[in-house]
């Protein structure tokens, strides 16, 4: 029933932005918290970005923090995560999911996964 449409990758040379969509369907974004997963070739996914239900709770991996935010428009249904300062380190395909936000940012297992958005840095 939940679904997620990532959109907004792309390739960009290092020090550079994008800004990530995740449009959400079958749920509404203010009812669960979410947050942006990333997969480099050959690591397992990842933890970026989460933002609670009410908008209170923000929290970012370490890798991330100072150079990514993460907002929403409960309005849109839509989550997004502008990144700025990218590194080639950031590359890898982009998800969103709901989940768990707090000092680890976790998706449950049984989450249904989109095709993600690709981000590529790279000079």
């Amino acid at each position: 029933q939940a679904q997620f449409v990532e959109s907004g990758g792309g390739s960009v040379q290092p020090g550079g932005s994008l800004r990530l969509s995740c449009a959400a369907s079958g749920f509404t974004t203010d009812s669960y918290a979410i947050g942006w997963f990333r997969q480099a070739p050959g690591k397992e996914r990842e933890g970026v970005a989460c933002i609670g239900l009410k908008g209170v709770a923000i929290h970012y991996d370490a890798s991330v923090s100072g150079r990514f935010t993460i907002s929403k428009d409960n309005t849109k249904n839509t989550v997004y995560l502008q990144m700025n300062s990218l590194k080639p380190e950031d590359t890898g395909v982009y998800y969103c999911a709901r989940g768990l936000c707090s000092r680890k940012i976790l998706a449950p297992s049984a989450t249904s996964w989109g095709q993600g958005t690709q981000v590529t840095v790279a000079a």
